[in-house]
């Protein structure tokens, strides 16, 4: 449904997961209506939960005073061999855990979440370059 095309641009993506997130329910209804943002957003290990941090999910115009604060910290719904494969991966220098997509699976609420590194400017560089070659060799 939602795909955050700045993380494949701005990170090298090396592991995925799918979770579940916990959403109310004025969140459910504005994620359908649309206009999600994941610009700051991060995933990071709260208590043992992993809290997904930064998600823009507007404020859903037709709730009532019972409506959602659009930038509020999310749980992540991941088992505990996950959560703990995620820690022990956080623990290495550069590393960090990006939403990558948010969509539903039937009824539910999922994000792909994705371990990533930063990558440097010269990297970012030839990822664009590698994409212009493969267009102009499309339309060719």
């Amino acid at each position: 449904m939602y795909n955050n095309r700045r993380a494949h641009f701005e990170y090298e993506l090396l592991e995925r997961f799918e979770a579940g997130i916990a959403l109310t329910g004025s969140e459910v209804k504005s994620v359908r209506a649309g206009g999600v943002d994941f610009r700051d957003a991060y995933a990071a290990i709260e208590n043992g939960n992993l809290e997904l941090s930064g998600l823009y999910i507007p404020v859903y115009d037709k709730a009532s005073y019972n409506n959602h604060e659009p930038r509020r910290k999310r749980r992540l719904l991941l088992h505990a061999e996950e959560i703990e494969k995620i820690r022990r991966a956080l623990e290495q220098k550069g590393l960090t855990v990006v939403p990558t997509k948010l969509y539903f699976k039937g009824r539910y609420a999922k994000v792909e979440i994705a371990l990533a590194r930063g990558k440097k400017l010269h990297d970012k560089r030839r990822t664009e370059a590698e994409k212009t070659v493969k267009r102009e060799l499309r339309e060719l």
